[in-house]
């Protein structure tokens, strides 16, 4: 059974920073893209961040650029998601998602991401 686990979220006050993790059992991602997404309340589902199989490349919402960073180490099978200098509008539900395609490109439309974990949530607060 093929398992995506986010951790590493919680509340924070504005300007802390956090680290999320994505956890993948059940096969091997190493030759697949991975993304991060971001949900809020009522709002859709975004892309945040995305990095290629070997990490050579990766690409970022602008809202985010310059404050998160995406890396993997692919021998443990996990995904991060690095987030500095946090404001409250980053406030949601974060999922981290891969997409089935070997070496498959980034992109940031989350009807391309086969697998999901449930998401963790960031809170930050004023």
């Amino acid at each position: 059974q093929v398992q995506l686990v986010e951790s590493g979220g919680g509340v924070v006050q504005a300007g802390a920073s956090l680290r999320l993790s994505c956890a993948t059992s059940g096969r091997t991602f190493s030759t697949n893209p991975m993304g991060w997404f971001r949900q809020a309340p009522g709002k859709e589902r975004e892309f945040v961040a995305g990095i290629t199989w070997r990490g050579y490349t990766t690409s970022y919402t602008d809202s985010v650029e310059g404050r998160f960073t995406i890396s993997r180490d692919n021998a443990k099978n996990t995904v991060y998601l690095q987030m500095t200098s946090l404001k409250p509008e980053d406030t949601a539900v974060y999922y981290c998602a891969a997409r089935a395609g070997f070496y498959a490109p980034i992109t940031g439309d989350p009807q391309t991401y086969d697998f999901w974990g449930q998401g963790t949530q960031v809170t930050v607060s004023s």
